[in-house]
Order: C-alpha cells, then sequence, then structure tokens
C-alpha cells in the first residue's frame, strides 16, 4: 500500500510540474509574440547590414522555435527587397552594407536583389561590400557596390556556373531495384539519373545552352557595374586567374583588400563620425520590425492578390513548403470571386510536379483570367509543372537567369521485386479478380502490353499538355511541340522563342498587373496568399497537425550535409504519385 501511495505521490507531482513547465512555455510564448509587436527605432546616422546568412525564399520562413527568439529559418526576398527600398528614402539610413560570404539563392532571386541595390544607389547613398570569401552569387551582389573589400587572406570564386546531377542506376543495380520508366520528349531527362549513370547528349546540350545563357547574363552585368571591358572580364573568368585575393584586386573585381574593422573605418568617414566613434548598423531583421506601416497611404479597398506558388505541385493540400493542388486552386478561386481583388500576380517558383495537381491549378488560372488580369511573375525556376501553371495567364514576366519550359511529362513505376526477394527475404503472393487488377504494383515486372498501356497514359497527358500550352501561347501546337519535348530554357531563351512576353522581375509584373486592371500607384494594396502560419501557429501545428516535416527536414540537412540533396531525391520519387511534369533532375546552379 505504501508503495502505491508513492507512485500516485509521484505521478501527481509529475502532472504538476508538467503543467508547470507548460504554463512557462506558454507564457514565453505570449510574452514572445507580444514583443514582436513593439515598436523598434532606427538611430539617426545608420547603415543598413546585409547578411544573407539564410535561404533565400520567396517569402521568410518561420523558424519553429523562432518565438523563442530566433529570427526564422530563411530571408524573404519580398522582405529583402522592401527594406532596401525603404532604406533608400529613410533619412535615418546613409548607406548599406553587403557582409557577404556563401549566398543561398537562385540566380533569378539574386537578380531582384541585386536590382533593389542598383535602384538604392540612385539616392547617392553609398553600397559598401565585405567579403572573407567570396562566393560565386555573393560576388554578383557585391559588384554593385560603390567599394569591395576582400580579406588579404581571403578567396573569390570567379570561375563561371555549374550544375552537378546525382545518378543512382548502379545504387538501383545493387539493391535490386528495376525501374520502368515512360516519358515523352528527348530532352526529358528527369527520370535518367534512375536508368543512367552520366548525362545523355540531348541532357547535356540543353545544360551547356541555358548555363552560358544564365552566365553571360551575369558576366554582362559584373563588367557594366565595375566599369571593366566585357571581353576582359570573360577572359578572367574562363582561365580561372583570380586564385587569390591579390588576383582579385589586380584584375578590378575588388577595390580593397582590407580587414573588417578597415571596413569600419570606411563607414566613420561615410558618416563623418569620429574615430572612437561605433558606427550604427541596423540589421535585416531589425530594420523590419521597424518598418513603418503604410496602409494609410493606400487610398480604397482594391487590391492585387499576389499569390505565391513555391516548392513541388502535390496533389491535396500540399504543406507550407509545397503546392498542394487543391489549396492553390481554392486560393485562386476565392481572388477570383473577392470583389476587392481587381487583378491576380502568380509568383511562380517551382520545378514542377504532378501533372494532374497541376491542371487544377491552370484551370482556375484560366476561370480567373476570364475576369480579372492575371500575371504570372517566373522566379527562380517555373519549369515543367511550373510553366504548366502559368501558361494560361494574360502575361507571363521572367527573368533573364529564369529557368523554364521543360515541357513534358514522365512516369516512373520500380519494381522491388527482386530486393524483397533476393535481399530482404521477403516474397510476394497476389489474388486477383481479373488480369490486370494489381496495376500499378511495385512487386514484380511489368508486362510489355502493361507498359504499353502505361506508355500511352503518358503520351496523352503530354499531348494534353502541350495543346494547352500552345492556346496560352497563341502558336500552332507543331511549332510549340519543337519548343517543348522537355528542353530546359533560360528565361533569355525561353522570351526569344515566345515562351514567356516580358524580361522582368516581380515589380514590373505588379506594374502590368495594375495598369491592366486600370490600377494607379497608391490606388491598391497587396494581398498576399496564402496565408502562412504565424510562428506560434507552426509551434502548435507541430503537437496538432504533424506539421513538424519541415523541421525534421531541416535537422536532416543539418546530419547528412552534402549527402541531403540524395535523401531530397529519395523522398521526392517516394511522394510521386500518378504522370510527373517536372524539371529534368534536381538542378542547383553554383
Amino acid at each position: 500500500m505504501l508503495q502505491f501511495l508513492k507512485y500516485v505521490l509521484a505521478t501527481i507531482v509529475g502532472l504538476v510540474l508538467f503543467s508547470l513547465v507548460g504554463f512557462v512555455i506558454f507564457v514565453g510564448i505570449v510574452a514572445a509574440i507580444g514583443s514582436s509587436s513593439d515598436e523598434v527605432t532606427v538611430a539617426s546616422n545608420s547603415v543598413l547590414e546585409l547578411r544573407l546568412d539564410k535561404p533565400l525564399t520567396e517569402r521568410k520562413q518561420e523558424a519553429e522555435f523562432s518565438v523563442f527568439g530566433g529570427s526564422g529559418s530563411s530571408i524573404g526576398l519580398n522582405a529583402l527587397k522592401d527594406a532596401i527600398r525603404r532604406a533608400k528614402t529613410d533619412d535615418d539610413i546613409k548607406g548599406i552594407l553587403l557582409n557577404l560570404d556563401v549566398v543561398s539563392g537562385g540566380m533569378a532571386s539574386l537578380e531582384e536583389v541585386r536590382d533593389a541595390l542598383l535602384d538604392f544607389k540612385k539616392s547617392g547613398k553609398f553600397i559598401v561590400a565585405y567579403h572573407e570569401t567570396g562566393s560565386e552569387k555573393g560576388y554578383y551582389l557585391s559588384s554593385v557596390a560603390n567599394e569591395v573589400y576582400l580579406h588579404p587572406q581571403g578567396l573569390l570564386e570567379f570561375n563561371g556556373l555549374s550544375s552537378e546531377v546525382y545518378f543512382y542506376k548502379r545504387l538501383f543495380d545493387k539493391l535490386g531495384v528495376e525501374p520502368f520508366i515512360f516519358r515523352v520528349g528527348s530532352f526529358k531527362s528527369a527520370v535518367e539519373p534512375y536508368f543512367r549513370e552520366n548525362l545523355s547528349d540531348s541532357a547535356r546540350y540543353q545544360t551547356v545552352s541555358f548555363l552560358n545563357s544564365i552566365n553571360d547574363h551575369t558576366v554582362q552585368q559584373i563588367a557594366a557595374a565595375r566599369k571593366l571591358p566585357l571581353a576582359r572580364v570573360k577572359t578572367v573568368q574562363d582561365s580561372m586567374l583570380v586564385h587569390n585575393a591579390e588576383d582579385a584586386k589586380r584584375y578590378g573585381l575588388v577595390t580593397k583588400l582590407g580587414y573588417y574593422d578597415e571596413v569600419l573605418d570606411y563607414l566613420r568617414r561615410q558618416l563623418k563620425l569620429d574615430a572612437d566613434k561605433k558606427p550604427s548598423l541596423v540589421s535585416l531583421s531589425t530594420y523590419a520590425k521597424a518598418e513603418k506601416d503604410d496602409e494609410e497611404k493606400v487610398s480604397g479597398n482594391n487590391r492585387i492578390a499576389v499569390i505565391y506558388a513555391e516548392g513541388d505541385i502535390v496533389g491535396g493540400k500540399g504543406g507550407e513548403e509545397s503546392i498542394g493542388g487543391t489549396k492553390f486552386a481554392e486560393t485562386i478561386r476565392k481572388a477570383r470571386m473577392d470583389n476587392k481583388v481587381k487583378a491576380i500576380v502568380l509568383r511562380i517558383n517551382s520545378p514542377g510536379g504532378s501533372a494532374l495537381a497541376s491542371d487544377v491549378i491552370y484551370r482556375e488560372v484560366m476561370l480567373a483570367k476570364k475576369e480579372k488580369p492575371v500575371i504570372a511573375s517566373m522566379s527562380d525556376v517555373a519549369a515543367s509543372g511550373g510553366y504548366y501553371i502559368a501558361m494560361g495567364c494574360d502575361t507571363i514576366v521572367a527573368h533573364p537567369n529564369t529557368i523554364t519550359g521543360s515541357i513534358g511529362v514522365f512516369g516512373v513505376l520500380p519494381n522491388l521485386g527482386p530486393l524483397l526477394s533476393d535481399k530482404l527475404g521477403i516474397t510476394v503472393d497476389r489474388v486477383t479478380t481479373g488480369k490486370f487488377s494489381d496495376i500499378p504494383t511495385v512487386t514484380r515486372r511489368l508486362t510489355p502490353f502493361e507498359q504499353q498501356q502505361l506508355q500511352h497514359e503518358v503520351e496523352r497527358t503530354y499531348a494534353d499538355f502541350t495543346s494547352k500550352a500552345a492556346i496560352g501561347r497563341h502558336m500552332p501546337v507543331e511549332r510549340l511541340r519543337r519548343l517543348a519535348s522537355g528542353r530546359v530554357w533560360s528565361g533569355t531563351e525561353a522570351k526569344d522563342r515566345g515562351l514567356v512576353d516580358v524580361l522582368g522581375d516581380f515589380d514590373d509584373a505588379l506594374a502590368i498587373a495594375a495598369r491592366r486592371a486600370g490600377l494607379k500607384e497608391g490606388d491598391y494594396r497587396i494581398q498576399a496568399l496564402p496565408r502562412r502560419k504565424s510562428a506560434f501557429e507552426s509551434f502548435v501545428g507541430m503537437f496538432t497537425d504533424g506539421s513538424s516535416e519541415e523541421a525534421e527536414a531541416r535537422m536532416l540537412q543539418n546530419k547528412l550535409g552534402p549527402l541531403f540533396p540524395v535523401y531530397q531525391q529519395y523522398h521526392a520519387v517516394m511522394q510521386m504519385q500518378g504522370v510527373q511534369a517536372r524539371l529534368p533532375y534536381e538542378l542547383t546552379i553554383q
């Protein structure tokens, strides 16, 4: 009896302690949320310091526990551009310090940031950049600066762009996995990693083409910014003449070799401070909290809905980092039926995904544009399914650096029979009511007839995709299919071939939408959709709706390091259902 009472007492004490801890956590969350609304002021004679040390995404993604003082797990492109734009006319901000090393972001996103920095310089304010180790992408941004400092022992990467592709054929051979491939288009190389050990000639040809197109554009921009002859900059890059800081200075890519304290001395001179005074540096996160409310500057209730479509296209509602066909179709539908919304901008950053989910979204785009302007704004990637949801829009706006096209489809159905029986000792038997009742199956080989039927389904989807693309682009389907076949294009290449209408950024797309809707600046406000979960909602969701998947992925990324792309590819394959309209292979430009 005494032992029983002891256990009961221990249980009660445990419950009380758990409740107290839970209460403290809850109070902390509420306090953190409340403090986030506290007014933050920026001191006069300050410098905005930009450290792009987190992934650059269309909208800021909150870390699961950012309510406890974290600053989020990504940097939102829109918030970053807004901060630079506001700093241009903010009398308290005298300049910008770019403190950059490795920068994570797509080439088109970086182009938007760079354009915002160039616009900032029109105010007469200064930009200074500092690198300890400068990556190719980081230098692309810092090349706009008035002064570019590089640590005397630092390195600057300036040797061109590259892209690596992982191939899994040997792995599948060892495991006993036999992939059955169904595709249309000689350039639809998304499935090559499953049955090849290297790039096919067509895949290599298209990659060389769009990589060179993107690289030519960046080199031209760098040469113009640094006031260097274009041919000289190309020679420096192609011959890898920059090996160290002295080389970077000799060839005019940087202006000063110096330490961080020397950068601070430069800031003191610009701010006219005494040598013993510390320059006032304002971080991006702090400056974002100090942002003034511009709502009062907007008259009326007119809105332009900006629908952010970022990530893989999947069926159903999807998640915070994917494009759920059902969820996004509903979002477009609500914007179409909202009388306050006068135009829609579909902001796309997606390599594609489910062909069915893409078509669900495409249908709502077609219905919406019957009632109001719908403009597509392509970010880093708008390929395959990403192009599918753009092709019905009134106007398609892309960056020169956007990766787009890839108009093609594929399907993969693996035979896991040898893996199960030979490697794992698992056998499978079946009972069916008809000859094809177990299709699709992953536990046996497909017969030639079954393979033929699945290939016909992929071809049917491709015919539907290209027919709709031809209608959207106002060109004969035969011509469209010559541009399709799964081939990937840069934004510049796509514009030359009529696959996009305008080369420009998000602001250009927004201006087109406003003009089409008859709206002038100050007559409308931006409505960002779909609504994102707050930090508190994400925290609660970890315990209620299983939304900890993104946190788990980030933990795996930290643990796996360079092997994380392999896990991502495996996870993507496991998520594939039905025919896919997806970018050829996992593409990372570095």
